[in-house]
């Protein structure tokens, strides 16, 4: 027989040599799944409509005699797929229902290990949300300044070396400005919660954990309320390079070249926020298709400004951290965390 694990039991499976499945259909899975899950649906996406309409007309049992004649026909390749994962196996829908069971019941009939999750993603979503109420919080390092000062870039090389990096830029999959979304596919907030409660489960045993200077809104993803807070009051390492690299930065990011429509039609977003000279200039440039010097006006006229207005650190949080370049700034904040943790050694702060 199958086993029933609880939301808690499946994030120290995710750990291990393990495989989490969702059974949804693709779209649900598209839309939000358990981070690191794959797909293996029992219906397609007009399959699952078909049943949910015959649902809606005919009842619940008409509906399981038609889910049975589809699923029955794909049983055989349903159960190979689970078969080459060559792994322990963990199953789940959205509420941990019929479709979890199903597939949890099938395999285990074809001796694969398989568990089921209780409640399903839903009860994994409600698990978290709980995680991110009550977890305690480490110490935050926050990396500030300007657009285009390599914060993002910096926190990579960081944590390719091994540091506790939480990048929530990229559990959003959006950049954070009008231009943030070019070229990615943002995550929904469900998704976002989801990646950030693990991360902070990840990291409970480090002594700090660094993260880069959000608004509460990334794109349309609001980071809780809780979290931010905690990163408002934390110390800021503001970044500052010339001006030059944050152009290069930006232009090997964002690659505007290649989403050349995309990138005027998030102009003509802000357009009328800039002084009118300016903007001109700016969309003749566009038109030009000068990158280096769209986004050099963009940085003096518009993000600068508006970073230095809103931006309000207590000046006793700030850190400044000039460097010619992001691989300068990178050895500069790894040398202060080096003595900062020497503080904390100093302080008993494990």
């Amino acid at each position: 027989m199958f086993k029933d694990v609880t939301p808690e039991e499946l994030y120290h499976l995710k750990n291990q040599d393990h495989t989490l499945v969702d059974v949804r259909s693709p779209k649900e899975f598209e839309e939000a799944t358990i981070p690191g899950a794959i797909n293996i649906p029992l219906f397609s996406n007009e399959e699952r409509a078909q049943v949910g309409t015959t649902y809606k007309h005919e009842g619940q049992n008409a509906a399981k005699e038609l889910g049975l004649e589809i699923f029955s026909k794909k049983l055989p390749a349903f159960i190979k797929e689970f078969k080459e994962l060559g792994t322990p196996v963990t199953v789940f829908c959205w509420r941990g229902g019929m479709r979890s069971k199903t597939a949890a019941t099938v395999n285990n009939l074809m001796n694969v290990k398989v568990n089921r999750l209780t409640g399903g993603i839903r009860g994994y979503r409600n698990w978290m949300k709980e995680q991110l109420n009550t977890l305690p919080l480490p110490p935050l390092y926050v990396l500030n300044g300007h657009t285009g000062n390599g914060k993002t870039h910096i926190l990579y090389q960081l944590k390719d070396e091994g540091y506790p990096v939480i990048d929530l830029e990229g559990m959003a999959a959006h950049r954070g400005s009008i231009f943030g979304g070019i070229g990615l596919e943002p995550n929904n907030q469900r998704m976002f919660n989801l990646l950030l409660g693990e991360a902070l489960l990840d990291y409970q045993d480090r002594p700090y954990i660094l993260i880069e200077g959000e608004s509460a809104r990334i794109g349309k993803i609001m980071i809780p309320d809780r979290f931010y807070q905690h990163k408002e009051t934390s110390p800021q390492l503001f970044i500052d390079l010339p001006i030059e690299e944050r152009v290069k930065n930006i232009l090997s990011d964002y690659s505007p070249s290649d989403h050349h429509e995309q990138v005027v039609e998030a102009f003509h977003g802000i357009k009328r926020r800039i002084h009118t000279p300016v903007a001109h200039a700016i969309e003749e440039a566009l038109e030009n298709r000068d990158y280096p010097e769209v986004v050099k006006n963009l940085l003096t006229y518009y993000y600068d400004p508006r970073y230095s207005h809103s931006t309000a650190c207590d000046e006793e949080l700030i850190t400044s951290i000039a460097g010619d370049s992001v691989e300068d700034a990178t050895e500069k904040v790894k040398q202060l965390l080096s003595s900062k943790s020497m503080d904390l050694k100093r302080e008993g702060v494990k």
